[in-house]
């Protein structure tokens, strides 16, 4: 059995857990509140910003030329063709790409992006790789549930046709080969690429809670004067 394979059958009870989501049946329904949409698309731009910089990260420890240029070339895809649907989605609301970059971080969109790039900076490939792939299957696998419970078109049908589109299907295809292919060449990384794995995996649930509920920070603190100012 590949290691992907393993890896998401482990999986199955997240899998089944984000297929149950109020986010992901509202949205493949049309019903989806408005606020809570928004909450996911200025959260989700945040994480892809960071999403890019891991591949680009990834893309510095590669050790092959294909693999490196792969990986820099996902890192592109992301800020110039995925992000465009966020800011399409965005403009709906009267948000600018500014307005966007000065969201602040959630409570889960924060621990998942920490995570992320602790697995850039501190583990090898296999682990990055691993780190990355849930988002990207997990997002397929959903959108293609939401395709099957959707019965007309609505205003969340590009959400649906963009993680179902042939490009994205294949982008998932090689993140999955990728997975396989270290496991296979670097066996003694297989217990670090499990454990970044299920981490993305439970994080990737929890971004659906937190954008549904509409999560912020608890308590903020409170800003100090600032001493420069006249």
């Amino acid at each position: 059995m590949a290691f992907s394979d393993t890896l998401l059958a482990e999986a199955e009870p997240v899998w089944d857990a984000q297929y149950d989501h109020p986010f992901v049946t509202e949205l493949a329904a049309g019903t989806l509140d408005d606020d809570a949409f928004r909450h996911w698309v200025e959260q989700d731009y945040r994480y892809l910003l960071d999403y890019a910089d891991v591949f680009s990260l990834a893309a510095a420890r590669a050790d092959d030329e294909q693999t490196t240029t792969r990986l820099a070339e996902t890192a592109h895809r992301v800020v110039a063709d995925e992000l465009d649907l966020h800011r399409e989605f965005a403009a709906d609301y009267g948000l600018t790409p500014e307005d966007l970059e000065t969201v602040e971080k959630a409570p889960t969109c924060q621990a998942y992006t920490d995570h992320l790039v602790r697995a850039a900076r501190e583990g090898g490939l296999p682990t990055v790789a691993a780190a990355v792939y849930p988002c990207g299957q997990g997002y397929l696998d959903v959108a293609d549930h939401m395709a099957e419970l959707a019965v007309d078109e609505h205003r969340y049908t590009p959400f649906v046709e963009k993680y179902t589109s042939d490009a994205f299907r294949e982008t998932v295809a090689w993140m999955r080969e990728l997975v396989d292919r270290l496991a296979d060449e670097r066996p003694g990384a297989r217990e670090d690429m499990r454990a970044a794995f299920h981490r993305s995996a439970r994080l990737e649930h929890d971004f659906w809670e937190m954008a549904y509920t509409q999560e912020t920070w608890s308590v903020s603190p409170r800003r100090a004067p600032d001493a420069t100012a006249d």
